[in-house]
């Protein structure tokens, strides 16, 4: 076969710089904006915050502004000083680059921006976190009031450092016992008065090595009565018929009334099986709307909340040095295209987000008035058809992006989902099926709960028809326990 030369024509799609950068930030939550700016705002000295201001002392200059041959010798000085550090320039020069007045040199939100703090307030708000108090913490502060000797308090203090993080004693006592050295002559004896130890100390059920003995030793603790005495003898005994529900079988073991079972399951109820848990470390996530929803005149309208919209602008001491030495500021030209590409993508993201909130609030107005039974089928075909955007964009805009609305700051997500056909030819969303569910269980007998079959036929006289596996589902995930675990004395 003999080489040749063919010429074709074909068509594909490149992406810009530009068009990349608009992807990404369309994708980022708020806080990785703030993230991706800050990063841009140390690389690049030509993009600054609007309300940032420089300091003169910083630039060795008087407050007021150099003019006429002071000006053109600081800016003739700084060229000369980007020529050197950068002999060869990048693209795109200044020729590609156009004329500086072109496009835009600033953008900010209505509003504040994320910028108020003053560029001088150098102060960290982490320092004024209220310090985690660990559970181990909280123990050794109760073992060193103890009137107990050192080798008892060492032996306390071996066991705290056992527990887990529910505050479980997990390993058996001989293994403990194992763990010391043979030269401290420790029986296990001694590691039953250190165990007797650690259970008397707050919070009430430390050091139990099963979940009943924890609600145990917090039962103890209550003023007696027969309904403690019924509670102690399920937990120590029946525990499983408790968890089953099993009410019949746990009277006719226990020989008591209806009233004092009642009693003792509301007792075992009221108790913590994981004591330890409240001590542990919880990372608390913040999250910062993008879009507020407000009523106006009988009307629902969506704004940009502007405590989320970034304030940003070309910086004009070096634009202005750019203008006066075109030929010699090496790399600094491309990086004034970049930051004037940062600040249209920025305002473009939000121009986005702006009209793709307002779209689903026009759709989803009987949600507003009436709650979650009132969420109509939603899918993002219908928002990019209306928008003439691409399903991917709204899939992106919709993602980590939050509303806050009289009814919770929701993700923009919320208000899509799967739908059911209704008998007379219409869709009920699954937003509006959940709610319905949840308004049924809540209105439920508890002596007779609903079963997921009987949910499905009292939706199905309302016209919603579903499957008994669909109500399973949509159960499960509105966390609401079965039947059997529903049911009550």
């Amino acid at each position: 076969m003999k080489p040749s030369l063919q010429l074709r024509i074909s068509q594909q799609l490149a992406l810009t710089p530009q068009l990349q950068q608009s992807i990404k930030l369309l994708q980022l939550s708020t806080l990785e904006l703030n993230s991706e700016i800050e990063r841009m705002l140390l690389e690049n000295p030509l993009l600054e915050r609007e309300d940032a201001e420089s300091d003169p002392e910083a630039w060795g200059q008087s407050a007021t502004t150099p003019s006429g041959d002071e000006r053109t010798d600081t800016a003739n000085d700084a060229a000369a000083e980007a020529a050197e550090t950068s002999p060869e320039p990048s693209e795109p020069s200044f020729d590609d680059a156009g004329s500086y007045d072109d496009g835009p040199t600033e953008w900010s939100g209505e509003g504040g921006g994320s910028g108020n703090r003053d560029d001088d307030d150098e102060t960290d708000f982490q320092e004024f976190r209220a310090a985690q108090t660990s559970l181990r913490d909280h123990l050794d502060e109760q073992v060193a009031l103890m009137p107990l000797s050192d080798r008892d308090r060492a032996l306390l203090r071996f066991m705290i450092e056992a527990l887990d993080d529910d505050g479980y004693l997990t390993q058996p006592l001989d293994e403990l016992l194992e763990l010391l050295p043979p030269e401290f002559e420790v029986d296990v004896d001694e590691l039953q008065i250190a165990l007797a130890h650690l259970q008397n100390l707050d919070p009430p059920g430390i050091g139990a090595r099963s979940p009943g003995e924890c609600l145990k030793l917090q039962l103890r603790l209550l003023p007696e009565s027969a309904a403690r005495e019924a509670a102690i003898i399920i937990v120590e005994q029946h525990l499983e018929l408790l968890a089953a529900r099993d009410f019949v079988r746990l009277k006719r073991h226990l020989g008591c009334s209806d009233e004092t079972l009642r009693e003792a399951h509301q007792l075992v109820c009221s108790l913590d099986p994981r004591p330890g848990a409240r001590y542990a470390a919880i990372e608390t996530r913040y999250v910062i709307p993008d879009v507020i929803v407000r009523k106006v005149r009988g009307h629902w309208s969506a704004t940009l909340n502007p405590d989320a919209m970034p304030k940003l602008r070309i910086n004009q001491l070096y634009a202005g040095i750019l203008q006066q030495n075109r030929g010699s500021a090496g790399s600094l030209a491309g990086q004034l295209q970049e930051a004037r590409w940062m600040i249209k993508n920025v305002q473009q993201r939000f121009d986005t987000i702006l009209r793709v909130s307002q779209a689903i609030v026009d759709r989803q107005r009987q949600f507003f008035d009436y709650g979650d039974v009132a969420m109509r089928p939603l899918t993002l075909r219908e928002i990019a058809e209306q928008l003439d955007l691409h399903e991917s964009t709204i899939s992106r805009v919709t993602t980590q992006k939050y509303m806050a609305t009289p009814r919770g700051i929701l993700e923009l997500k919320y208000f899509f989902g799967s739908h059911v056909a209704t008998d007379s030819g219409g869709a009920c969303s699954a937003t509006a099926i959940r709610a319905l569910i949840r308004q049924l269980v809540a209105a439920e007998d508890r002596k007779k709960p609903l079963s997921d079959a009987r949910i499905a036929e009292l939706l199905g006289q309302q016209g919603i028809v579903v499957a008994r596996r669909t109500i399973a589902k949509y159960r499960e995930s509105l966390n609401i326990p079965p039947v059997s675990q529903r049911k009550m004395i």
